[in-house]
């Protein structure tokens, strides 16, 4: 295989909801070009693309794939994103190592919410679109209705370059508006009949063509004079303006498909290697330090390693891009994240499971190796007298979480190592061992996700688990001042013990004053602070601890016992045993004795005086809350509603965008343990949401009421 030129190189993401067709896209662009001899088909699970074990048995996309075509002189890197929101760490990923996006619309229902939320995915990473109309040859295409629906989410920017004459099970012909050609097909599809735009057909052709030209003559100053003098544009300076329309996100091109018939589909990559932005053309990529790294194949060589998956009779393959310089066979390069050497043994380009061997990869390119002894997803290798290191690739906050244990309880280490090496292939899979809960927890992006990670540990790792439903990190506070003192004593023949604490508690606010003067039944306590220390908790929230020990009472050496005894309460509350938060303790008293006192006694004394003193002092249960927003389909929009507020959610606001509704809400997380499933239930999957941690707050008194006495009922069990 020829070794491709930076300026050759084309990155280009290819998305779409589940079941618009990417997976036979793939197979027809693979076999048009020559890659395969045969296209594979999704029923009898030949594919290049779900080729792992657990995408047979569900029969869609569960990781992304990466292939590669040589098309006219230029290689077209493609990575064939899944469907599905679960799945969404793929798309991400994709996004961030390519130039531009495909997006793959289903003829039977144009945009749907998978649409809406890539769409929004590339917005945010600022990355040109093509749409792409996919299924014409289903019943109830409408193509024009889709066109419709592609200005009304996308404004003007949406332009037809090609349009179908007639669509549904006979559909086999096409205009194509940037060439004016007609394009048809027989029925086996592949290679096309081209002929002049038929006369019934030329008015709606000539419209369409004027508005491509005046859209592509929008992106340059030349262009535009030049349009204005001579009313039209040549071919080359149509593709000029429609490629800076494409990298400036000021023109979305809508093309058309019919990927099962292999129908469309040479014209589409003609296209893709003609107009789509070379590599050098985007914006540049800039590494931690914030400096820009310029995709230059003479500069200093660097990869980053965006993907890594577990293949049988291989192991590890790990994909990489080329960020800068070249990378040869043989290489020894450095990891500048963990500070090993590593030898490039084997360069390979990749279709799916194919790989191809090469000797050499330029900047821009991408590529694979295997058999690299600790290099992780996001690391990045360099050569020497490069120190470049990469970390642009942000994922969303997980949406639905499990605890898991494994069935054989001796094989919990065996899990957290297999759960580790899944991580790798999937950073979206985020596990915590929570000391808090005394439980492991995987975090996903949906049910389904999770449900295939279980998929794969029982039937490749043959490693029986089961799910919980996580317990929720509820935290405990105060509402009131109160005081207490406790004295331990003990004496057992030889040295005693003896320590005496006399304190307050009091809810803590940040930035509040210590007052002179308590009263608690008709009696005054004066407080005179010696010193104050703040404790930052890492569960969130403070304890500050306040010295007002008049007279030596206590010797100062027994303080810090006292806090001790403190944190150990704090990390027990007495309601539900949870973390307790955001409590001022003031120590004003107390006794000891020359002989019998240590930091044990004071210790013991500490902890007994402040939890006699927490449960007096109006105790709470405070739970998480998240922000949660909801992008429905406006005929749901009732239903989600109505579900929301059985959540005990308290609805912030709503709008429109793009043909969805936008909810935003604030739920308590104890409601949204199963939020994913039923929300999808609810809409036919066609809504989506997103969640992150807002703040903790008080639970209602029912609520409250129903916790302390799970949690005494389960003290009296254990």
């Amino acid at each position: 295989m020829k070794v491709y030129q930076t300026n050759e190189i084309k990155n280009i993401a290819l998305l779409g909801s589940s079941g618009s067709g990417k997976t036979t896209l793939v197979e027809a662009m693979l076999f048009e070009s020559g890659v395969i001899k045969r296209r594979g088909t999704i029923a009898a699970k030949n594919t290049v693309s779900d080729y792992f074990p657990v995408e047979q048995e569900y029969g869609y996309s569960v990781f992304s794939t990466v292939f590669h075509v040589e098309w006219n002189n230029k290689k077209l890197n493609m990575i064939d994103c899944p469907g599905s929101d679960d799945f969404v760490g793929g798309t991400v990923t994709a996004l961030n190592v390519t130039d531009t996006a495909i997006l793959l619309l289903n003829g039977q229902y144009g945009i749907e919410v998978g649409t809406q939320n890539h769409f929004r995915y590339t917005e945010k990473l600022n990355k040109p679109v093509i749409f792409l109309v996919n299924q014409l040859d289903n019943d109830k295409c409408d193509y024009d209705n889709i066109l419709e629906q592609l200005r009304e989410a996308y404004g003007s920017k949406v332009v037809p370059i090609q349009y179908p004459i007639a669509t549904g099970p006979g559909f086999n012909a096409l205009i194509d508006v940037l060439l004016m050609k007609k394009y048809s097909w027989k029925p086996e599809g592949g290679a096309p009949i081209i002929e002049d735009v038929p006369a019934e057909e030329m008015d709606k052709a000539m419209e369409l063509h004027k508005a491509l030209v005046e859209a592509a003559a929008e992106n340059d100053e030349g262009l535009m004079e030049k349009f204005f003098e001579q009313d039209s544009l040549t071919e080359d300076e149509m593709r000029e303006g429609i490629r800076k329309g494409l990298a400036a996100r000021g023109m979305f091109p809508v093309f058309c498909v019919c990927a099962g018939k292999d129908m469309g589909v040479r014209r589409l990559m003609e296209f893709l290697g003609n107009v789509v932005p070379f590599v050098s053309e985007m914006p540049k990529v800039t590494n931690t330090e914030g400096k820009e790294v310029a995709p230059d194949a003479n500069g200093p060589t660097s990869l980053y390693f965006f993907k890594t998956s577990v293949e049988p009779h291989i192991g590890e393959v790990s994909y990489f891009k080329v960020m800068s310089g070249k990378v040869h066979e043989g290489d020894d390069l450095v990891n500048a994240d963990r500070g090993s050497k590593e030898r490039m043994a084997q360069l390979y380009v990749v279709a799916g499971s194919n790989r191809i061997k090469v000797e050499e990869l330029l900047a821009g390119d991408i590529g694979a190796t295997v058999k690299l002894k600790d290099v992780k997803t996001g690391n990045t290798l360099d050569g020497k007298d490069c120190d470049y290191k990469f970390n642009f690739i942000k994922y969303p906050n997980s949406k639905y979480s499990r605890a898991i244990k494994p069935v054989n309880e001796a094989d919990v280490e065996k899990m957290m190592s297999i759960l580790n090496r899944m991580r790798e292939e999937d950073p979206t899979w985020v596990v915590e061992q929570s000391k808090e809960l005394k439980q492991t927890i995987v975090h996903g992006q949906g049910e389904f996700h999770l449900r295939t990670l279980k998929w794969r540990l029982e039937n490749n790792e043959k490693l029986q688990v089961k799910f919980e439903e996580p317990k929720i990190p509820y935290r405990e506070t105060i509402t009131k001042a109160a005081r207490a003192d406790y004295r331990h004593k003990k004496q057992s023949g030889g040295a005693g013990q003896f320590g005496e604490v006399h304190l307050i508690v009091e809810p803590y606010k940040e930035g509040m004053p210590v007052p002179d003067t308590y009263k608690f039944n008709g009696q005054e306590f004066k407080i005179n602070v010696k010193g104050t220390e703040e404790v930052p908790l890492e569960w969130g929230g403070k304890l500050v601890f306040v010295n007002s020990i008049v007279g030596g009472s206590i010797d100062a050496r027994f303080l810090p016992a006292i806090l001790k005894g403190v944190m150990a309460r704090m990390e027990q509350g007495p309601l539900t045993g949870s973390y307790a938060r955001d409590v001022r303790v003031i120590v004003y008293d107390g006794k000891m004795h020359p002989v019998d006192s240590n930091e044990i006694s004071f210790m013991l004394a500490g902890r007994n005086a402040f939890s006699e003193a927490f449960k007096n002092a109006g105790p709470k249960i405070l739970e998480p809350i998240y922000d949660v927003e909801v992008f429905v389909p406006s005929d749901k929009m009732g239903d989600v509603m109505g579900d929301l507020q059985g959540r005990r959610a308290m609805i912030m606001g709503m709008s429109s965008e793009k043909g969805f509704e936008k909810l935003i809400a604030k739920v308590p997380l104890k409601e949204m343990a199963s939020y994913s499933t039923a929300l999808s239930s609810l809409t036919g999957g066609r809504a989506s949401f997103i969640m992150k941690f807002a703040s903790y707050e008080l639970v209602p008194s029912d609520v409250q009421d129903k916790l302390i006495k799970d949690f005494e009922a389960k003290q009296v069990e254990e």
